[in-house]
Order: structure tokens, then C-alpha cells, then sequence
């Protein structure tokens, strides 16, 4: 390995044990937990160390990845934690690769690299989030409504005249549906005594209404019924994909299986509610406009 292949993965090293150093810092800022916090901050100053480690090497002064710190806060935000932390501990293998560049070079490296696999193993005991202790009711309400909804409008646009009607049709459908699986989620929950069942309704009803909202937006923006069915299955398949994805990370669960199974069942049940939808109009001789 040739000294200036070497310098550029010490100099790239320094760079990811720094910015990691700010993003961990920052995300115990972020932790209401005080135990977690402080894995977090602990593990900031491991990576710290490392950096000034590699400035010892390298002889140089860099700065941290601005954007990655903030795009890692914003996910968090948005994700929550541990989807995160899940992402930065997939990532770990990048790292692993270019440290067993640098081992060559430099034998002690591999001390930092048993560092790095003692973080992977602290981050799988902190991960403890409340969103993931109520996924099964966000996958009940979200499956829910994504089935059922998908089938109500794709028979309604094909029954139904207008985009108005349509959309007045599915908003009372899925608004109905979604305190009705609050509610059979909360009573279920209830009979087995489980504590959090009120919690567990909400976020089932909370998940249902969100999709039925998104379903039906393309309906209450344009006119032409069948591009606002086209935009709804779109918008469905990006629901379950963005929904896998996190789920894939957070949980380690296979992305390709549950996307394909989910979006087969939804597109499934569309297209027979749409053929449905076209049989009773011509049997019924039934014709809104």
C-alpha cells in the first residue's frame, strides 16, 4: 500500500471520527434519558480520540462534515433515535474497511477498531425508543388503511363521477375506519390487559388518518379522476416504502420482502375493487356525475 493511498484513509478517518464526535455529542442533547445520554457522550469521546489520534498521523487540521451532522440531527428528529443510531451502526462497515487499510500501516489501529465494535454493542443495549414499543399499532393502522382505502377509491373513482365526490366519499370512509380501528385496537388491547392499550389506540388511529389524508389529497387538488388515482397509488407506494425502509433499519427486518408483500396486496385489492367498481356500474346501470 503506497504512503499516499495511506495518508488519504488517515486523513478520511480523522475527518469521520470528528464529525462523529459532534453528531453523538449532539444527540445526547437530544435524549431525554440520562442513561442514554451518556453512552451517547461517552461514545463522542471515544470518537474524539480517535480524531486527535489520526491528527497525530496525519499532522493536519480538519474540519467535521457540517452537512452530515445536520442531516443525522434532522433524521433523528424526524425518525427518531434509533433509527439513527441503526444507520450509523450499518455504516461502521465503511469504517472497518478503512481501518484494516491502516493497520497495515499503523498495528495499533486495531485497538481503535475493537473500540469501534464495543460502540456497535452499547448502541443495540441504549436502543430503547417508545416509537418502536408501538410499531405493531402503526403497522395496523398504516396496513390498514392502505388496503382498505386503496380499494374504496379506486372502486369510487370508477363508480363515482367526480373528483369531489370521490374525495367527500373517501374522507368519510377513511376517517370512520380510522376511529373505528381506534377504537377495536383499544378494546382489544384493553381485554388483555394491557396498560398502554389508550396509547396503543392512538397511534393506530393517529397512522390511519395520516395515509387516509395523503390518499385522498390528488383527489382534492385536481379535477381529472383517474391522474388523482394514478397520484394515490404513487403516493401509496412511497408510503410503503419509506415505511419499510425505516422499519428495515430500526427493526432489521427484510426491505424487499415486506415492500413487495405490502404493495401486492394494496395494488391487488385496488385493482379488484377498480374492476369491481366497473362491473356493478354496468349491471346497475348506474351513472354519477
Amino acid at each position: 500500500m503506497d504512503e499516499k493511498t495511506i495518508r488519504w484513509a488517515a486523513i478520511a478517518a480523522q475527518k469521520t471520527e470528528l464529525t462523529e464526535y459532534y453528531v453523538y455529542t449532539k444527540l445526547a442533547d437530544m435524549v431525554q434519558d440520562p442513561h442514554n445520554a451518556q453512552v451517547l457522550r461517552d461514545i463522542g469521546a471515544a470518537e474524539k480520540r480517535h480524531s486527535e489520534y489520526w491528527q497525530g498521523k496525519t499532522g493536519v487540521t480538519v474540519k467535521p462534515n457540517r452537512w452530515k451532522i445536520w442531516r443525522t440531527l434532522f433524521m433523528a428528529r424526524l425518525f427518531g433515535l434509533t433509527f439513527v443510531l441503526k444507520r450509523m451502526e450499518k455504516n461502521e462497515g465503511t469504517a472497518s474497511k478503512r481501518y484494516e487499510i491502516l493497520a497495515q500501516a499503523y498495528p495499533e489501529v486495531r485497538q481503535i477498531m475493537n473500540d469501534e465494535a464495543e460502540h456497535e454493542k452499547s448502541l443495540l443495549n441504549l436502543l430503547d425508543e417508545k416509537l418502536l414499543q408501538y410499531v405493531g399499532s402503526i403497522v395496523l393502522g398504516l396496513n390498514d388503511a392502505l388496503v382498505e382505502l386503496t380499494g374504496a377509491l379506486a372502486g369510487f373513482t370508477l363508480a363515482l363521477g367526480n373528483t369531489k365526490t370521490i374525495s367527500l366519499a373517501g374522507l368519510v370512509t377513511g376517517v370512520s375506519a380510522a376511529f373505528s380501528m381506534a377504537a377495536s385496537d383499544y378494546l382489544s388491547s384493553k381485554a388483555e390487559g394491557d396498560s398502554r392499550a389508550a396509547t396503543s389506540a392512538i397511534y393506530t388511529g393517529v397512522a390511519y388518518l395520516i395515509t387516509v389524508i395523503l390518499m385522498i389529497l390528488p383527489y382534492l387538488l385536481l379535477d381529472a379522476k383517474f391522474i388523482s388515482l394514478g397520484l394515490t397509488l404513487a403516493i401509496v407506494i412511497l408510503i410503503i416504502m419509506l415505511f419499510n425502509y425505516y422499519l428495515s433499519v430500526a427493526k432489521d427486518l427484510d426491505f424487499k420482502r415486506r415492500f413487495f408483500e405490502m404493495a401486492f396486496i394494496s395494488l391487488g385489492v385496488a385493482a379488484f375493487s377498480f374492476g369491481l367498481g366497473y362491473v356493478l356500474k354496468i349491471w346497475l346501470g348506474v351513472d354519477v356525475e
